[in-house]
């Protein structure tokens, strides 16, 4: 069959990475030398004022936007919830919220006053309460200066390599002026069930209940599959939406290396879900996690850069892409590839979110009192197809459930998940290009060079706060429930759980419900028989200078 842009959209491939801005990825992308309509940093001038109560004052009294220094700013990461979300987005703080985060924050959640507008000035505020929340003491000039920076092209070449070679989107907004699990599930079901923060995780693994494209896929006909990049045990995704899709776990939740595989052989499935290693040495953009788990402890948790990893990551994934056999059932003539984030993560962004319509409006207010009724702000967001018109912006506003929206009208998936793509704006007009371009006119950009990088766990060795054993009690829950065996000790608050021990659970656990994404039995049983030995010595002790697991790849 002959080529068309009207089978651009016959497959979809999707990858979503974390916590970036857009001003903080693609702000550089392009200036006005370029000749193009672009919302970016080039040629304004920026900035956040301090405020009164910091220990430590800016010459002038503000931060201005800068070029970022270290491939992981800011670290220590920023606040995601949707608390730290208004203070950045309206410069509003409770007098009681000032110098805590999580569970410290109480109501009113430092909400703006009724009909206010985004003003974008709070991000400084919010870095340096944040920073005194996660540090015990409030940051100097230059630690929470960091939160005023951004990436040039030449730091971030893949990403604004394919931004330049294909189009981009700079007014995609996020749905959740939040966290990352709410917004997640807006990309795939229009709604977080009223869940406005990412704890409890049981709220999502038990009582996220809402319809998924997914099911509305197979509904239709269509086929699916969610691909975890190799090493990673778990699926969010799955766990996002564990009570509509535990069916499913065991049959479409496989390794990155099963995409490769399958791009190809040109036999992707209709919808290809691409998650990037969110775990341990998390290969997906985000900030630096080591100094933001646990207060006054840095947990060995980031590799040598996630920014760099990422970009490894997005060009193995375009890559794959790109080198479909034109033959095959599934090419790049009728499949798109996007580039979206979950959330801005807290980083710096110029450009103010609007109203948008409840996903149920007739839905009583969620967690924190918040109604849905105005988005998080913007984050990268790029198309990737022959069909798509080199160096292309897009300046229309659209949010994540604007790819929904597109999949509900060119595959005829029926009626809106909710309000929210009911009123999204699909995207298809982007494929424009008359004539496709061959894969071989393509952009090939040059990640930088991504060190192995080593987990030591001699070092990082040590026991963990309640909040660092928060991480599993979800992932727990659901094991007893499905009737696994949950080694007793770490049920028990006071068993000194060692971050090995940790992870080892985690492992565990995951493989038990996504067997796709286990090692083979060999290595299984090692990690088994290592986490019971550490148990039965009594938890957190020594163990051992040769104790490391490399992760990363060169």
């Amino acid at each position: 069959m002959r080529p068309s842009a009207a089978n651009a959209m016959d497959h979809v491939i999707l990858v979503l990475f974390e916590n970036r801005s857009l001003d903080n990825m693609l702000g550089h992308l392009y200036g006005p030398e370029d000749g193009k309509t672009f919302e970016g940093v080039v040629g304004k001038d920026l900035s956040n004022p301090v405020p009164d109560w910091a220990e430590h004052p800016a010459p002038g009294g503000r931060v201005p936007y800068t070029v970022a220094t270290d491939m992981d700013a800011p670290n220590p990461d920023s606040g995601e919830e949707y608390f730290h979300t208004n203070t950045q987005l309206y410069s509003t703080i409770d007098q009681h919220n000032i110098g805590k985060m999580g569970a410290g924050v109480t109501a009113p959640w430092n909400v703006p006053p009724a009909g206010a507008e985004p003003t974008m000035d709070g991000f400084v505020t919010d870095y340096i309460n944040c920073f005194w929340a996660e540090m015990g003491r409030q940051p100097t000039y230059e630690e929470y200066s960091q939160i005023m920076t951004g990436y040039t092209p030449e730091q971030v070449p893949v990403l604004n390599g394919l931004a330049r070679d294909f189009g981009v989107f700079d007014h995609w907004f996020c749905e959740v002026p939040s966290q990352t699990f709410m917004n997640r599930s807006f990309w795939t079901a229009a709604t977080s069930s009223g869940f406005v923060v990412n704890a409890p995780f049981s709220n999502f693994t038990q009582h996220n209940d809402a319809e998924t494209i997914f099911e509305r896929l197979e509904a239709h006909g269509r086929t699916w599959k969610v691909y975890v990049y190799d090493g990673s045990p778990v699926s969010f995704t799955a766990l996002i939406h564990m009570q509509r899709l535990k069916d499913r776990f065991a049959t479409n939740f496989v390794p990155f290396s099963e995409f490769e595989a399958d791009a190809a052989a040109g036999t992707l499935p209709d919808f290809s879900f691409i998650e990037p290693n969110l775990t341990l040495g998390h290969g997906d953009y985000h900030p630096a996690m080591s100094r933001a788990m646990i207060q006054g402890v840095e947990l060995d948790l980031d590799p040598p850069s996630s920014i760099v990893a990422g970009e490894a990551f997005l060009k193995q994934l375009y890559d794959a892409y790109r080198g479909m056999p034109e033959d095959g059932a599934s090419n790049v003539y009728n499949t798109t590839l996007m580039i979206g984030w979950d959330e801005p993560g807290g980083t710096y962004d110029h450009v103010p979110p609007g109203p948008v319509p409840p996903p149920d409006p007739a839905a009583p207010a969620g967690q924190c009192d918040f109604r849905f009724d105005r988005s998080g702000y913007r984050t990268p967001a790029i198309v990737v197809s022959p069909w798509v018109e080199q160096g292309s912006v897009y300046n229309a506003e659209h949010r994540h459930t604007s790819l929904i929206a597109t999949m509900r009208k060119l595959w005829d998936l029926g009626e809106p998940f909710t309000q929210r793509d009911a009123a999204a704006a699909p995207i298809d007009y982007v494929f424009s290009s008359t004539t496709p371009r061959h894969p071989s006119e393509w952009a090939d950009p040059v990640a930088h060079p991504m060190p192995v990088a080593q987990f030591d766990w001699m070092d990082n060795d040590r026991d963990l706060s309640n909040l660092g054993k928060a991480m599993t009690p979800a992932l727990v829950q659901a094991a007893q429930q499905a009737g696994y065996d949950v080694p007793k000790q770490l049920l028990d608050a006071d068993f000194p759980v060692s971050s090995r021990m940790l992870w080892q659970a985690v492992e565990l656990l995951s493989w038990r419900f996504f067997p796709k994404l286990a090692p083979k039995p060999a290595d299984v049983d090692a990690v088994r028989e290592a986490l019971m030995r550490e148990i039965e010595a009594g938890g957190a002790q020594p163990v051992g200078a040769g104790a490391q697991m490399a992760y990363g790849k060169g």
